[in-house]
């Protein structure tokens, strides 16, 4: 499960940002998870669980996960049709030819935290 991982590298992050800013306390840590990330949300939110229960970083029993998904979206460089993919690599429903290029979907990052 390397999420656990991605979450300890995203709390080291926020925990140094947040001490540059005197803060003592991080309340809430949102995310934008994109569906072909490689990152599942479910063990995402088990791993910030497991952090905060070990009272790492600045978190409380109070600090909240919010996971903002983002759904795959691709558009055919040859017919212009956006659809919505299953993998990177797709076929375009409509002509039927691999020429989808991702426009989102991928995307696995910090939107913002907030702490006092």
């Amino acid at each position: 499960m390397h999420e656990m991982a991605l979450m300890g590298d995203i709390l080291q992050l926020i925990e140094k940002d947040a001490r540059s800013r005197n803060m003592e306390k991080i309340e809430k840590v949102e995310l934008i998870v994109g569906d072909l990330s490689n990152a599942l949300p479910d063990a995402l939110e088990m791993a910030f669980t497991i952090f905060r229960a070990r009272g790492l970083a600045l978190l409380s029993e109070q600090s909240e996960l919010v996971i903002k998904k983002e759904a795959a979206r691709a558009k055919c460089t040859v017919c212009g049709f956006e659809y919505n993919p299953d993998a990177r690599l797709s076929i375009c429903p409509k002509c039927s030819l691999p020429s989808g290029i991702l426009t989102a979907g991928e995307t696995f990052k910090v939107q913002s935290y907030e702490g006092s």
